[in-house]
């Protein structure tokens, strides 16, 4: 696999290492960065690519430059809001009554179809970027040349696997996230959803209990009903993903629990990462206990610090773990093209999947290999974290400024989505109806849970390049808040 260009790979290094230094402390706002020729001599790099990294930096709204004076670490407006609150994991989690378990579908559906009613002209539910940030061109190209080295593609029937060649790509990106699957091991899938509902389905019957983070991805909750299973909250800091402790009381109390789905990267709608002790403990767990772990790795190619960040599935030693993961995120949203490992339960998975969907179309998969399988991959992540951490910085900054003091929210290293915690008594299904009303879209908080506990929480996604209307639709969001 090819690498990253050395000179694009010195810019990260070093703005890296600034970035890092800011977050933890070490330099705090209104300190000094040493003078470029300095840090040249420190770094042992050119100017040119100092410069680069100062940019970068400046981009992300860590640093600013003052003329005849240098660079210096910029205060975070965003970083003055309080951290959301840590959820109590003192008691045992217990199951939802079946009238509040039945809501969510309909509690979805009628965002939906209120979404679909009124038109919007900001739209900051939507979890994906904008098509700018994507390889078009790239992607493109790659299905031209493969139409062109495979005619007879459209016609030919799919491996029931999915592509060879594709699924050696994959093989080969896992490493880097401490997996080591063979290509056999590898299922294509219809996105990270069917993958879930796969999971679900092999590991579970209509009326098991399934562990879920709380708060939970709506999407997941809607398809946890659609398959006649009762989800079971677990409570999830805010800063390191689900409480391993809460879990294994769950385990203990609730001796129908077949599952636990997780998002140990950039959680979705939290945004925080589970720390590496944390998955290795929670696998372990899982395995001793005979429970079913089902990964939903989505947004893990997306830390700031290009880090390779480790999937549970780096710990599983004996099959416990499924992971599942999609491209629609990362690098095609118009693509449904996502995989899984189904670990102990791969061929019951293979099976369901032939009876569910079978193989998907192989053109998708033969691009996305090709772009994949060299440097252009890497060079597209890169620009695309910078670009969302750029967004995310703008928007904590823009809340930070314009909401109502009360406001808390822990800005993520990583991904695309910021979860907000509104001021006490604040209904986030009013402030969903009053910003529709006003042609801007968020997700509620309550849609992220069948508890309750997540009344007044937005999520509010940052795709999208910071621009004038959005500022204008974050001040007006502001507004809708403070009069409720």
């Amino acid at each position: 696999m090819d690498r990253i260009d050395t000179a694009e790979t010195l810019y990260l290094r070093v703005a890296g290492y600034y970035r890092r230094a800011i977050r933890s402390g070490a330099l705090a706002a209104g300190d000094r960065l040493p003078s470029l020729r300095a840090l040249t001599r420190l770094h042992g790099v050119s100017l040119s690519t100092v410069v680069q990294a100062c940019h970068c930096l400046e981009d992300e709204g860590l640093l600013e430059a003052r003329p005849r004076s240098g660079y210096f670490v910029r205060a975070a407006r965003g970083s003055t809001l309080q951290p959301v609150r840590e959820p109590d994991v003192g008691r045992p989690p217990s199951l939802p009554d079946p009238a509040v378990f039945a809501g969510i579908h309909a509690r979805v559906s009628d965002f939906v179809a209120k979404c679909e009613r009124f038109p919007t002209h900001t739209n900051l539910a939507q979890a994906f970027g904008p098509p700018e940030v994507y390889p078009l061109e790239a992607l493109r190209n790659a299905a031209i040349r493969a139409l062109r080295r495979h005619p007879e593609v459209l016609v030919n029937p799919v491996p029931p696997l999915g592509d060879a060649g594709f699924r050696s790509v994959l093989a080969r990106r896992a490493v880097a996230a401490g997996m080591s699957p063979a290509p056999d091991e590898i299922l294509v899938t219809h996105g990270c959803t069917e993958a879930l509902n796969l999971a679900l389905r092999a590991v579970a019957a209509p009326g098991d209990v399934i562990a879920v983070e709380s708060p939970a991805y709506f999407g997941l909750l809607q398809v946890i009903e659609s398959l006649g299973l009762r989800a079971l909250e677990i409570p999830t800091s805010p800063s390191r993903g689900l409480s391993v402790e809460a879990l294994e009381l769950a385990i203990r109390t609730h001796p129908d629990l077949r599952a636990v789905v997780v998002v140990p990267n950039f959680q979705n709608p939290l945004g925080c990462v589970m720390p590496d002790g944390e998955k290795a403990r929670l696998v372990e767990l899982c395995s001793g206990a005979g429970v079913a772990l089902i990964e939903d790795d989505i947004y893990g190619a997306l830390d700031d610090d290009d880090q390779s960040l480790k999937a549970c599935k780096a710990w599983d030693r004996d099959g416990s773990v499924i992971h599942c993961a999609s491209f629609h995120k990362t690098l095609a949203p118009g693509m449904r093209v996502g995989w899984m490992l189904g670990g102990r339960w791969l061929d019951r998975i293979r099976m369901l999947k032939h009876a569910q969907s079978r193989p998907n179309d192989a053109l998708a998969q033969l691009a996305i290999g090709e772009f994949m399988a060299g440097s252009a991959y890497d060079r597209h992540l890169v620009r695309l974290r910078r670009h969302l951490l750029a967004q995310r910085t703008h928007m904590a900054e823009a809340i930070a400024t314009h909401f109502p003091a009360g406001t808390r929210l822990n800005p993520p290293g990583g991904g695309m989505l910021l979860w907000v915690e509104l001021p006490a008594g604040c209904d986030s299904m009013a402030v969903f109806d009053a910003a529709l009303r006003s042609g801007i879209r968020v997700a509620p908080g309550a849609m992220f849970s069948n508890s309750g506990r997540f009344d007044h929480f937005l999520r509010i996604c940052c795709g999208a390049a910071y621009s004038p209307s959005i500022e204008a639709a974050l001040r007006t969001l502001a507004r809708i808040v403070s009069a409720g």
